[in-house]
């Protein structure tokens, strides 16, 4: 039976709950996090802990621990399964209030935590790619924010779903923006490309950390604005998130990307993420 972490109490998984007033159940008020971990060590966890900030900075609720104890918190989830890869989800909501749209004064803030089995991606994903379509980007304007209110991007995913893909990109007035739940990122021109992050983007880690890895192996990359005809004209896509690490995207709205298999620049990112991830 896994133990999870809910308002200062490791409980197991079974038992935890909480009252129908939580704001994060009737508002989607609240921030949350995804952070990998394998063999029991978090992958870029100051990273990850600065993003929660922002995002709990972003919707004006106090963080409610420090990065010291959330780093004991999550060794103490970590510590159940040390010897496999897991993924640890945080959220903060800001409580439970009576029901109003203005926030609640002094209302303690709902602090779960939970650490989970964390599959690699599929085989056949890595070695031929997946399948990814397009849609206009219409969600609201602070994408930046990693908030629980998720909507959009479900139907958005959804559609990718029901389209028998793997990921939605998303399109935002003529320009590429991220995909439903992941970053993406464009060879162009043998140049890797990664739209910039700004309000409109999750910024994120995986994607970070690629960026990083290109720049330390010379790899030639940019951060800058990506169009909708560089996307279609991209000799590779691959999409990155905490929990999938790389993807190669090799058909885009029904058409093979490039040649249609994942190319060279996302087979050696591919490489240089495993060996990030460590023995």
């Amino acid at each position: 039976m896994s133990m999870v972490y809910l308002n200062g109490d490791f409980i197991p998984l079974e038992q935890a709950r909480i009252p129908i007033l939580d704001r994060g159940f009737i508002f989607g008020d609240g921030v949350y996090e995804v952070i990998p971990a394998y063999r029991g060590q978090p992958l870029a966890l100051e990273q990850h802990l600065q993003r929660l900030e922002h995002s709990l900075a972003g919707i004006r609720l106090p963080n409610p621990l420090t990065p010291v104890r959330w780093q004991q918190l999550i060794e103490q989830l970590l510590a159940q399964a040390p010897n496999t890869d897991q993924s640890v989800y945080l959220q903060i909501t800001r409580g439970v209030a009576p029901r109003d749209h203005a926030f609640p004064a002094q209302t303690p803030p709902t602090v779960f935590a939970l650490a989970k089995p964390m599959p690699a991606p599929p085989t056949q994903w890595i070695q031929e790619g997946v399948s990814a379509i397009t849609r206009p980007d219409n969600r609201w304007l602070r994408c930046d924010l990693k908030t629980t209110a998720l909507l959009a991007n479900l139907l958005l995913r959804q559609e990718a779903v029901e389209a028998g893909a793997v990921e939605c990109v998303l399109i935002r007035d003529g320009m590429l923006t991220e995909g439903a739940a992941s970053n993406i990122l464009v060879v162009h021109q043998g140049q890797l490309l990664a739209p910039p992050r700004n309000h409109l983007i999750l910024a994120g880690i995986t994607c970070a950390l690629t960026l990083e890895l290109a720049a330390r192996h010379q790899i030639p990359h940019q951060e800058r604005p990506i169009t909708e005809s560089e996307l279609r004209q991209a000799e590779e896509l691959m999409l990155t998130s905490s929990t999938r690490e790389i993807v190669p995207i090799t058909v885009l709205d029904g058409q093979p990307v490039g040649n249609g298999k994942p190319g060279p620049v996302t087979r050696r990112l591919l490489a240089l993420y495993q060996e990030l991830k460590g023995p």
